[in-house]
């Protein structure tokens, strides 16, 4: 079959590879309904990480089961299925507590963007659909198995309730959902900070009440003017670089919460500063799992719509323009049709 290799930076070819195949007992193959192209596929493609082999690119993912190992019981070929981008078990002390993406067996999704793939621990990873989905809530569900449940991730981390004052720092498609999930949590005031028109309109369509445009210092003391000086309950950070978890940290209140789901890059803390700012910070890879089956449930009973985060959509084969457009700011997401 045809899928997606990065060799090395700006180096990504849609080329000729072996078909995905059962290798343990407690495997999957499920043929996609869609893929997509990931911000976080974007650090490698930059030359922003390392890329010391090939590699099979993709990890979010949803379609039908085609074949399963003879250890799996809770799906079945021809169920339609989301899995997270974090494999795991979901029975270790971990899992059980709410954090399967730090699984003692956990391993990263990769391969999906690909007409098939082999999910590893089935069982604790994939979560079926009642019936097969139509065609129109595939983007949705496509987005649960990471952006959506990371953006949602954000927001219960920094315990976003009803009533809060919430600001989101980042405006790519991680961001968004991190607005959309803060709005369903009952968050009062939701502040985006975004420089961008078209994710500006879509930060206030799910749910954002006001925009800021400033960064860094500039960001922080906006976000205190429009607080009374107070700073945000809850502040969901959703880049990753020092001056965005910088931002994110000194736009929140003491006592405040934030919730970090940027992947970083270059970021460093000051000690003495964070012990006297009085902030609570949770956050890392995304538990999606947990979240799966609710967020599927709300897609599928037409409650929220984080399909429309895809603003871009391209057949598989042209996966590399799908890079591009998103490394260039031309697109917030790339829905690649398989």
């Amino acid at each position: 079959m045809l899928a997606t290799m990065l060799y090395g930076p700006g180096d990504l070819r849609f080329e000729e590879v072996p078909e995905p195949r059962i290798e343990k007992p407690t495997d999957a193959i499920i043929r996609l309904a869609a893929s997509c192209v990931c911000g976080s596929d974007l650090w490698p493609f930059r030359g922003l990480q390392d890329v010391k082999a090939p590699q099979a690119m993709g990890h979010e993912y949803c379609g039908v089961v085609v074949e399963v190992g003879s250890a799996v019981t809770s799906v079945r070929p021809g169920q339609f299925v989301v899995g997270s981008f974090c494999i795991s078990d979901n029975t270790c002390p971990h899992c059980r507590f709410g954090f399967q993406s730090s699984c003692e067996n956990i391993e990263f999704m990769k391969g999906a963007q690909a007409p098939l793939a082999r999910v590893p621990l089935a069982d604790g990873t994939l979560v079926a659909t009642p019936d097969i989905p139509s065609e129109d809530l595939i983007p949705g569900l496509l987005a649960a198995s990471d952006v959506l449940g990371t953006g949602w991730y954000a927001a219960d981390a920094a315990q976003v309730q009803p009533g809060a004052t919430v600001a989101v720092v980042g405006d790519g498609a991680v961001g968004l959902m991190a607005v959309l999930a803060a709005r369903q949590m009952g968050a009062a005031r939701i502040i985006a900070m975004s420089r961008h028109k078209s994710r500006q309109d879509l930060a206030l369509e799910f749910g954002a009440t006001d925009i800021v445009t400033e960064r860094g210092e500039d960001g922080i003391a906006r976000i205190k003017e429009m607080t009374g000086n107070v700073g945000a309950d809850c502040v969901l950070e959703c880049v990753g670089t020092e001056q965005s978890m910088q931002q994110a940290i000194y736009a929140a209140r003491p006592g405040g919460h934030i919730g970090y789901v940027g992947v970083p890059h270059g970021v460093t803390f000051d000690g003495a500063k964070l012990f006297f700012a009085q902030r609570s910070m949770l956050g890392g890879p995304a538990p999606v799992r947990r979240f799966l089956p609710d967020l599927i449930d709300l897609v599928l009973s037409r409650k929220i719509d984080p399909g429309k985060v895809f603003d871009l959509e391209l057949p598989l084969s042209d996966v590399a323009e799908g890079y591009r457009a998103m490394d260039e700011r031309r697109a917030i997401k790339s829905l690649l049709r398989v």
